[in-house]
């Protein structure tokens, strides 16, 4: 039995590689063994080849993305001065559409397999096992002996149903994401991604998906995501999949989707409203309100929609929505995308990722490049630096607003911060812009700031733009940090508490609480000054902020 190598490297620890996993797993229901190694982009290049090596393969396949392609080019070429008679496959979308010139580049490379590779690896694994020749094998680019580079015909894709389910062995995913698929393909054409070449779109069989489901809730796995690319694009499928997960909910584990929300129904908004806080979670893709940008870049969406049904699920307050925003899309200016930014950020979704657009070989954008006047790295993630709409400065500009709204809107710290902050500006762009501006200024940039220094930092940005309201500031930046944790440190504004020490003892004493696992805090500004206790043993599940008592300064 030959030692084949399935070799995975991921971009975290966390994450796994679902290609390697079925792969492996669709070869063993066919009488062929593979093994499987994974490693992340924070090993050395020498941690791999020497783990590697000491795999002593027979052949090695790598499945190649954006984030490790550099790693496998450069492993291509060491592994092979070690043992350059080792076969050398890659496959997955980060080769299948330039798999002739990277054969060309590369001459260590045997093959690249092309597209969807369950079936194809079986086949290489019966040619190698039987030294046989690779000649009739659909669904791969290789060279042959004399140095000649042959594509074969493209495969026939594989029904859902025949895939197998390879989570049997969850010891595997010890403190790993679960990655689970039960379409492939996407009815959408978005000129950006790579899924919309593939327009078959297939569906596994919910009596298959089902049990899967079930065995997930039955080994109270944490987190599940699904990586079907629209996954409520079929409507049955969408309310078979959560229908189950609702009445089957073990109160532990999270379903992760990315959906198009504006094809969410009422029958399905219905549904989701009545769901555990924390069952599921959306990502949905934006990625701009400009209407012709939206049609530039061949996506089929009602914004209107796409708003109604983001703001029903938020008022339900039970599933986290993560809302995503690309920069450097054709027709976007600066201006335009401000619009955009704004308009999603009132949805008020949990996250508002601001990503910028990566320019993909084999899609319709990279074909388009040219007539779009973008400029983007050569190496990857392919990143746009430029367009004919937004110049180099303006994307920098843009760097600096992502970087702002990560540290104090999508960390989830500064929320009632922010709701004070955000009334001095009329567009919540401006804001993020100029706290870019002022960590710039400041030269605060290229450091590592806690949790209390970033504190101190946005009280110090906010007196300056708003110094009428420096108490409101101060205790809500105390409140922020204190729902999170009992922070050992306390800010330089908040009041001393020692005097009432005797008072804070009578609180935690009535309210039944340890003072070891809580705080307490005075709250002056308002109406009604008042004591909050924050426990922290007993947190909102969802949030997993502190659960709060609260008692008047009279009572």
């Amino acid at each position: 039995m030959k030692n084949i190598l399935l070799t995975a490297i991921n971009a975290k620890y966390i994450h796994s590689n679902p290609a390697v996993y079925s792969l492996q797993a669709y070869a063993a229901k066919r009488g062929y063994v593979a093994s499987i190694a994974e490693y992340t982009i924070n090993h050395s290049v020498e941690e791999i080849l020497g783990s590697i090596y000491e795999h002593h393969p027979d052949v090695i396949c790598f499945s190649c993305y954006i984030w490790n392609i550099s790693y496998v080019k450069e492993l291509v070429a060491e592994l092979y001065k070690l043992r350059p008679k080792l076969p050398i496959w890659l496959g997955g979308p980060e080769v299948s559409f330039c798999a002739k010139e990277l054969l060309s580049e590369y001459p260590q490379i045997t093959g690249i397999m092309i597209g969807e590779g369950e079936q194809t690896f079986v086949e290489l694994c019966a040619c190698i096992e039987n030294e046989k020749s690779i000649d009739g094998v659909a669904g791969i680019v290789w060279r042959r002996e004399d140095g000649e580079i042959v594509e074969n015909p493209m495969r026939e894709l594989l029904s859902m149903d025949d895939l197998p389910f390879c989570y049997e062995k969850l010891e595997r995913f010890e403190n790993r994401i679960i990655y689970y698929e039960t379409s492939r393909g996407c009815p959408f054409s978005c000129s950006y991604c790579l899924s919309s070449v593939d327009k078959k779109l297939r569906m596994r069989s919910l009596s298959l998906v089902y049990p899967e489901l079930q065995f997930f809730f039955d080994h109270k796995v944490p987190q599940v995501k699904f990586v079907d690319r629209t996954f409520n694009c079929d409507h049955g499928h969408a309310m078979g999949i959560w229908s189950y997960l609702k009445a089957h909910d073990n109160g532990v584990t999270n379903f992760h989707f990315e959906i198009a929300a504006d094809l969410l129904r009422e029958d399905e908004l219905a549904l989701l409203e009545t769901m555990r806080p924390g069952l599921v979670q959306f990502e949905i893709g934006v990625q701009s309100t400009h209407e012709p940008t939206i049609h530039e870049i061949r996506r089929t969406m009602n914004l209107d929609r796409l708003s109604e049904a983001v703001m029903r699920v938020h008022r339900a307050n039970n599933i986290h929505q993560h809302l995503d925003l690309i920069a450097g899309l054709p027709f976007e200016d600066y201006e335009t995308f401000k619009k955009s930014f704004d308009a999603v950020y009132s949805l008020r979704p949990q996250q508002l990722q601001l990503g910028f657009l990566k320019v993909l070989r084999g899609s319709y954008m990279y074909e388009q490049a040219k007539a779009y006047g973008l400029l983007y790295r050569d190496m990857p993630p392919y990143e746009v630096m430029a367009t004919r709409w937004i110049s180099y400065a303006q994307m920098r500009k843009l760097k600096l607003v992502e970087e702002m709204l990560e540290v104090h809107y999508n960390s989830g710290q500064f929320e009632a911060a922010l709701g004070i902050l955000e009334k001095q500006y009329a567009h919540p762009f401006d804001m993020y812009e100029e706290l870019g501006a002022y960590y710039v200024k400041e030269d605060l940039l290229e450091r590592k700031h806690s949790r209390l220094a970033r504190s101190e930092i946005f009280y110090a940005f906010a007196l300056k733009k708003d110094p009428e309201h420096a108490k409101e500031y101060e205790e809500a930046l105390t409140y922020d940090l204190y729902i999170r944790e009992n922070a050992k440190r306390r800010p330089a504004w908040a009041p001393d508490l020692t005097p009432y020490k005797k008072e804070i003892t009578n609180l935690l004493r009535e309210s039944g609480l340890d003072k070891r696992y809580c705080h307490v805090e005075l709250f002056t500004c308002g109406d009604s000054p008042k004591w909050v206790i924050f426990d922290y043993e007993n947190r909102d599940p969802w949030t997993n902020h502190a659960k709060l008592v609260s008692y008047s300064t009279e009572s």
